[in-house]
């Protein structure tokens, strides 16, 4: 499902700040596979994953999701095969826009829009279900600004957004690192459902 042969990624080639982040990384995964990257600060940990989602191309090596050669796509073509969570919960959601309309970009991932209405009343409904299956109150603030939420708020919708589509690949990256205690609980609890 996914295949990571011999990557390669250099920072600042060829200066005095040279930094090899990635040399000859490989990783095989099946489908349904879990897999835990450990390392220390600066172990090319976020690196990977920002290579195997399209954020910083790799200087060699290929990577694959579900047989397709996704090596030299941006990360926008790869969103069919990915979800994401990120580490800082102010990224992965359009903090300007309100709750329904993340959802709603989120369900379209990697699909062509047109000029038509946004979301439709049984999209509506079944978002709210989705909210509502989270236990943080937010099916009743389908309107509010993303931006207005709290960090853990804000991670669960992420997280459910990066699951809306079922993607084959789930990359979480340290996504309950910037929470207190008690949130990182709920995350992670939320992790377990969503994703099982």
């Amino acid at each position: 499902m996914l295949e990571v042969k011999d990557i390669w990624k250099v920072f600042n080639a060829g200066t005095v700040n040279e930094k090899q982040a990635l040399r000859g990384v490989s990783l095989t995964l099946n489908d349904g596979d879990f897999c835990t990257v450990i390392g220390g600060n600066g172990a090319g940990k976020s690196t990977l994953l920002n290579a195997v989602a399209g954020t910083w191309p790799v200087d060699g090596g290929t990577i694959s999701i579900g047989g397709v050669n996704v090596t030299h796509l941006p990360d926008y073509k790869r969103a069919p095969y990915i979800g994401r969570v990120f580490q800082d919960p102010m990224l992965g959601t359009a903090p300007t826009m309100q709750i329904l309309e993340n959802l709603a970009l989120a369900a379209r991932r990697g699909q062509r829009r047109g000029l038509r209405w946004g979301v439709n009343k049984a999209e509506k409904d079944r978002y709210q279900e989705m909210l509502k299956n989270l236990d943080l109150g937010l099916e009743d603030r389908l309107t509010s600004k993303v931006g207005l939420l709290s960090g853990g708020q804000r991670q669960a919708l992420t997280l459910l957004m990066a699951s809306l589509k079922k993607p084959k690949l789930l990359l979480l990256d340290e996504h309950t690192a910037a929470l207190d205690p008690k949130t990182a609980a709920k995350v992670l609890e939320l992790s377990d459902r969503i994703v099982a």
